[in-house]
């Protein structure tokens, strides 16, 4: 398939792809569609920022268009975050325009009413967290009963999170005759196990290698002091055009090195886990839509998060273990783009910049620190 126009699709979803400039397919999207139309269980696993949200949602519409389904939710999306289910629900909102069908959203973090008012207002589509679907579950608030279509997006990042248990259970009340869509940047061992146990012979795609980052982000490593790092994230923005996505470790390192940057004139947000979900929402349109030039975040972002152009990437703290790496680094250089992301390392790190080269395969080209960096006085410690 080289373009969508080829596809077996309703002419309501060709004029919705036409419109979104949807033309040719991304290598997953080519691979994962066709057998997905044809009713299969798919397996897909691809790096960040490939387009395996449209992958599922195409052939998701098309068989709802069909008008097989029984009333109630026909199609469940679990999704790993809060930000990534409603994201899906954007794109599916666009993608769905004129169709007639009906999606809603329960996420933790907001209130339910909403939620629970789509639901029952006849929505045949569910993005959903395990968290809060396993809640409306066990209260008899929502039933899936009637879904036919299962997609597990990001399942790796599911089960990283500790979504086994909730998904067991939900995975209990699905109907076995269903088709299954199980979409991964990687497949370790655990989720092996859940494509054993939950898909049935599916068809299997894999493109590029989903434990390197893509080949268009130039990865770059710094090996400066502690105290300079403001200093030097600060020239950094100052000498590059675009948007900074800059990765904190921890909720308090987040927000001090946002507020520092905001004191240097420089527009920031942050994000974290421990934000409400409207300052999350907030600071994510708000840095989506150019109101700030850099977010700050910890590994909550690293992904499902979809924004596009981000110019530049920085891992102002290393990451704890170097597949975190991946993802991070997955947020620029998307769809084809070219990206940049920079590395800081203090001196001691440099067994762990070793470590994260011989596990990902990659080489950080080394650039050098300006020996004119202000020091920070405040940073007697890394923001950990």
């Amino acid at each position: 398939m080289k373009n969508f126009s080829e596809l077996s699709l309703c002419s309501r979803l060709q004029s919705n792809l036409a419109k979104q400039g949807f033309v040719q397919p991304t290598a997953v999207q080519a691979r994962a569609i066709p057998p997905a139309l044809a009713g299969q269980d798919v397996v897909a696993t691809a790096q960040t920022g490939t387009g395996k949200t449209l992958a599922f949602l195409l052939p998701l519409l098309q068989s709802l268009m069909g008008g097989s389904g029984k009333s109630g939710i026909n199609a469940l999306i679990l999704s790993p975050t809060r930000e990534l289910a409603m994201q899906t629900n954007e794109s599916f909102t666009r993608i769905a325009a004129g169709t007639g069908i009906r999606s809603a959203v329960a996420v933790g973090g907001m209130s339910e009413a909403g939620q629970l008012r789509a639901v029952r207002q006849g929505a045949q589509v569910l993005i959903a967290t395990p968290g809060r679907l396993c809640d409306f579950l066990d209260r008899r608030l929502a039933s899936l009963s009637g879904v036919q279509f299962f997609v597990l997006d990001e399942a790796d990042r599911m089960l990283d999170m500790g979504f086994l248990p909730a998904l067991r259970t939900i995975v209990k009340v699905v109907p076995a005759a269903r088709q299954t869509l199980l979409f991964s940047a990687t497949i370790e061992q655990s989720v092996a196990h859940l494509i054993k146990e939950y898909v049935r012979n599916p068809v299997r795609v894999a493109i590029g290698p989903s434990t390197k980052p893509a080949d268009q982000v130039n990865l770059h490593v710094y090996e400066v002091e502690s105290d300079r790092k403001l200093g030097l994230l600060t020239r950094l923005i100052g000498q590059e055009p675009g948007s900074f996505l800059v990765f904190a470790r921890t909720k308090h390192g987040t927000d001090r090195l946002a507020k520092k940057l905001s004191h240097t004139g420089v527009k920031t947000a942050s994000i974290h886990g421990g934000r409400t979900q409207s300052q999350r929402n907030q600071a994510l349109n708000g840095f989506k839509d150019g109101q700030y030039r850099v977010l700050v975040a910890t590994d909550v972002a690293a992904r499902g998060i979809h924004v596009d152009g981000i110019a530049h990437v920085v891992n102002y703290d290393l990451p704890h273990v170097p597949e975190d790496f991946v993802h991070r680094v997955g947020r620029t250089g998307r769809a084809g783009a070219r990206g940049t992301a920079s590395t800081f390392s203090t001196r001691n790190e440099r067994n762990e910049i070793r470590r994260i080269e011989r596990a990902l395969n990659v080489r950080l080209t080394p650039r050098s620190v300006a020996a004119d960096l202000p020091r920070d006085s405040r940073a007697s410690r890394p923001l950990e």
